[in-house]
């Protein structure tokens, strides 16, 4: 019978996650992301309301 060297298992190693940017005035890469992000929600809002009403935006508002 021949024994097998077992070498123990190390856990991964973890790294620091980037520190999210602090909310600032203007233009910033933080704020970009958090406009985006909202937009792609609404976006799937009107989806979900014109699949279940079966109507698209203008006639649910009475634009038309």
């Amino acid at each position: 019978m021949t024994q097998q060297k077992t070498t123990p298992i190390q856990p991964p190693v973890v790294q620091d996650l980037p520190a999210e940017p602090e909310p600032a005035f203007g233009w910033t890469e933080y704020a970009e992301r958090m406009n985006g992000r909202v937009a792609m929600i609404a976006f799937l809002a009107l989806l979900l309301l014109e699949a279940v009403t079966h109507q698209d935006l203008f006639t649910w508002l009475g634009l038309r």
